[in-house]
């Protein structure tokens, strides 16, 4: 047998376990009502936000193609009902997991959404091409994750957006010794097997790198979701370094991180500690890198990434010219500002709630407060800052609504919308 093969034969085993093995452990656990998932997403404004994270150089639009590779058991339903002008198709390759998603599909009555049982390396066979394409926590988990990101990059349009995201390897350490735990003792997906696993957690001693990350994550107390983490049959995680060389050799192009706070040294104790000079020369893709060993407990990485070929820069946010003026900042719907209890000389305290390291927050003052209350998702900032100052203190305060609103954006506080529109 040659060695392509034997490859490729190897390759097929391990999908078929990982099949099996979701097909009886399926993931996330299912859930059999999404009516709280759907409330939050009536915002509009939460729809233009997440919309322009991806497109900042397009206008919004709500019928786009959307392909959900490898849907798990709500995932494809949750992106149906989320946006119901697009057409959404889910790929799974487990039955149990297409099964949970039709029958969301029918109670909620979702007409926009086809759901199938495929492996991603046969998306083609499908015969379409799509503006977005979701495959969260997946590539991982399969024999040939290279493959499978080329694979989809062949159905991506043109000018179309992926998200992606997969496993970092330094937050998950306790994750993998218990792997090898298991591995070593010879325990194996049953249903007695994982009780008795977490029994034996409960008795980890303190101190131990899985012990934080299950006071972090109470839903590993779910037996499904302890079998995916702990007891799965195919698992690697990526570095920042490695994450961007599967993207570069899927010809694909790194467009920005769905929360690129944690990973730069203008945000929260990274931007104070003596080496943040230093660190700031350095190339983005360097500081991405230094930002992960830093932090040390990430334990995925989410990335908006775009075909090598487009046409459009895709993620154009430029504050070095004066193109910044006619950006439209659209607050993220997590922001929230505190405006009490706060040492004297600043006006308020700027939070994306869905942060899990908590120095990521942007104390403001009385004129940047000013900027972000105009904030109202129609107009541009050279309109805000007209708005907020007279007209004796514009030229003055330029370059503080400048660095302002580009700190606004490193910390996941707005996106923009930069194509061409008429001011309301």
């Amino acid at each position: 047998m040659s060695t392509r093969t034997e490859l490729l034969a190897t390759g097929s085993e391990v999908a078929d376990e990982v099949r099996h093995f979701y097909d009886r452990y399926p993931y996330p656990p299912p859930v059999d009502n999404l009516e709280k998932y759907q409330e939050r997403w009536h915002d509009p404004q939460r729809k233009r936000a997440d919309f322009h994270l991806f497109w900042p150089d397009r206008v919004f639009r709500e019928d786009q193609s959307i392909l959900v590779a490898g849907c798990g058991t709500s995932q494809a339903a949750k992106h149906a009902l989320r946006w119901p002008a697009a057409q959404v198709i889910g790929i799974d390759s487990s039955a149990t997991s297409v099964r949970y998603t039709e029958e969301l599909k029918k109670k909620h009555n979702l007409k926009n959404l086809e759901v199938q049982q495929c492996a991603i390396e046969r998306i083609s066979d499908l015969g379409m091409s799509f503006d977005q394409i979701v495959c969260t926590g997946v590539l991982h988990h399969l024999a040939d994750p290279d493959a499978a990101l080329t694979a989809l990059r062949r159905v991506l349009k043109p000018d179309g957006a992926m998200h992606l995201m997969v496993y970092a390897p330094y937050g998950r350490a306790g994750v993998y010794m218990i792997q090898e735990f298991c591995r070593r003792i010879g325990i194996h997906p049953s249903d007695g097997e994982i009780r008795d696993l977490m029994r034996g957690l409960g008795a980890l001693p303190a101190g131990h790198p899985l012990q934080s990350l299950l006071t972090q994550a109470p839903e590993l107390q779910d037996e499904l979701t302890l079998a995916d983490a702990l007891l799965h049959p195919k698992d690697r995680a990526y570095s920042v370094p490695q994450l961007l060389e599967l993207i570069e050799g899927a010809a694909l192009r790194f467009g920005r991180w769905i929360r690129q706070a944690p990973y730069s040294a203008q945000c929260g104790v990274m931007s104070r500690i003596p080496q943040a000079a230093r660190i700031m020369r350095l190339p983005l893709e360097e500081q991405y890198a230094v930002a992960e060993l830093f932090r040390g407990t990430m334990i995925r990485h989410s990335a908006v990434v775009y075909r090598n070929d487009c046409a459009s820069p895709s993620q154009p946010i430029d504050f070095a010219g004066d193109g910044w003026l006619d950006y439209v900042p659209i607050r993220m719907p997590d922001t929230i500002c505190i405006e009490d209890g706060l040492e004297p000389g600043t006006a308020a305290v700027l939070i994306n709630r869905t942060h899990t390291y908590r120095d990521l927050f942007l104390a403001v003052g009385q004129i940047e407060k000013r900027f972000f209350d105009a904030i109202d998702g129609q107009h541009k900032i050279g309109d805000i800052v007209e708005r907020a100052l007279s007209s004796s203190c514009r030229s003055a305060h330029l370059d503080l609504a400048r660095s302002f609103f580009e700190r606004l954006w490193w910390h996941d506080l707005v996106v923009f919308e930069t194509a061409a529109r008429a001011t309301a």
